[in-house]
């Protein structure tokens, strides 16, 4: 029977139901097509692959990523980025140098611009790796060949230092190339967490 009765404090009301399930549906797409939206403009997500940014991310897990962070900012000195490594592949890694800096390492202190460093998200892994520098001593001009990380581009690496393709091999990271920002880790569901 397609209308049934329903009484709600002495009023007779009919409902048809095709018409409550036409509006459900409406409902439920508009919901699908924003949360679409807000996935492909606002975040994404990406499972990690690798060792090289442990022990702060774990091969396998899953992450968010703010996409339009950077597009009304720009990326501050140890934020985890996503970026265009090549064409088809994707990187996470840590930023350590803004446009204008100079960068040194040198027994296992990052030096920017001549003032120390602490990164604290490395103690762990340095205490672990007990033979010589977990950082070898390097300066930017060395590396690079210039002083100064230029205008629009960055210089990152990764945690796990002794295990990274990072600035050190693929130079300056033109920030334009940057996907966003890593959020959150949710999986697995024992791990979540979100980075500063």
């Amino acid at each position: 029977m397609e209308m049934n009765e329903q009484v709600y404090e002495g009023e007779t009301t009919k409902i048809n139901w095709k018409r409550e399930l036409w509006s459900w549906a409406k409902t439920l797409i508009v919901v699908i097509v924003v949360v679409s939206l807000i996935r492909g403009f606002f975040f994404t997500n990406y499972i990690v692959y690798g060792q090289s940014m442990m022990p702060t991310i774990e091969d396998g897990e899953r992450i968010i990523v703010n996409k339009i962070g950077y597009e009304i900012g720009a990326p501050d000195r140890f934020d985890l980025v996503i970026f265009h490594a090549t064409h088809d592949t994707d990187y996470i890694k840590r930023v350590i140098g803004l446009p204008g800096d100079t960068i040194e390492y040198r027994e296992d202190t990052l030096y920017v611009n001549g003032d120390a460093m602490p990164e604290a998200f490395l103690d762990d892994m340095k205490t672990e790796f007990s033979r010589g520098l977990f950082t070898e001593n390097f300066t930017l001009e060395r590396l690079t060949g210039v002083e100064k990380v230029p205008e629009g581009h960055v210089f990152v690496l990764g945690d796990n230092r002794r295990n990274s393709i990072d600035s050190r091999h693929l130079g300056f990271i033109d920030v334009n190339t940057i996907v966003g920002k890593a959020n959150i880790a949710y999986w697995p569901p024992k791990n979540l967490r979100a980075f500063n």
